[in-house]
């Protein structure tokens, strides 16, 4: 796959397979396209005119790109994380519920509001305050709301842009403990700029750098463990040491 802005290759030959159920982060130095990278896998990069890819993105054996399939129903079934918390000026409890009324939800919405904030371990710290406005919650509490509202979806994979970049070290840890919870059910992808992070919360871990047409490229991907102890490329182990990036 490559994928363009205009004229401009801004990312070239990814090739890589995430597996289901697990972790996958997306590390690099900056400019080297994990974020163009990651909304690819959601088709976020349409609402940018500009964009456009080259080749294939599958999903469930089928091309996402394919001019028959809505872009609306890949982005229910592969939800999103955004780099900072971006609840909507509604009430906590609207926050998760919006988005399967919607999509034409005829369940308890008090369930499945109750267990969508289960899943992102929030809960028991809102559960007397539904109807109050998300935006005053802590930025950490905001991160989670905006977890529980992909996952109300019920979506099979999410996709996280530094999803914890912006928090405390308290709740970015919260965060990530919520992450590896949530990878018994859904394959996460995520982007990080922290290489602890990466090496903590992954199961894989995919490499980016850039060449010198300032092409962004998969160097290496693999398991996370051999990534950062024994890497096959030397650009990876570069990287990781902190030789380069």
């Amino acid at each position: 796959m490559h994928i363009y802005y205009g004229d401009f290759c801004a990312v070239r030959d990814v090739d890589m397979k995430v597996p289901t159920n697990k972790i996958t982060a997306i590390i690099g130095p900056s400019g080297c396209g994990k974020s163009t990278v990651l909304r690819c896998f959601n088709r976020m990069n349409d609402l940018i005119s500009s964009a456009r890819i080259e080749g294939r993105v599958l999903f469930q054996g089928q091309n996402i790109y394919d001019a028959d399939v809505d872009p609306v129903e890949v982005r229910r079934r592969i939800g999103m994380v955004f780099q900072k918390p971006n609840p909507f000026p509604k009430t906590i409890y609207e926050n998760v519920a919006w988005g399967t009324r919607i999509n034409g939800f005829r369940g308890d919405m008090d369930e499945m509001v109750e267990r969508a904030l289960r899943s992102a371990a929030l809960w028991e710290e809102v559960k007397d305050k539904l109807q109050q406005s998300a935006l005053g919650l802590s930025g950490g509490q905001q991160q989670r709301l905006c977890i529980a509202r992909a996952i109300a979806v019920e979506p099979e994979i999410i996709l996280m842009d530094e999803p914890a970049s912006a928090l405390d070290p308290i709740a970015t840890l919260r965060i990530e403990d919520l992450m590896k919870e949530l990878s018994e059910k859904y394959t996460i992808i995520v982007v990080t700029h922290n290489m602890q992070q990466a090496a903590r919360i992954s199961d894989f871990t995919a490499f980016f750098s850039v060449d010198d047409r300032r092409n962004g490229n998969l160097i290496e991907f693999d398991d996370t463990e051999k990534i950062f102890t024994n890497p096959g490329q030397k650009r990876t182990e570069d990287y990781i040491t902190g030789r380069f990036g």
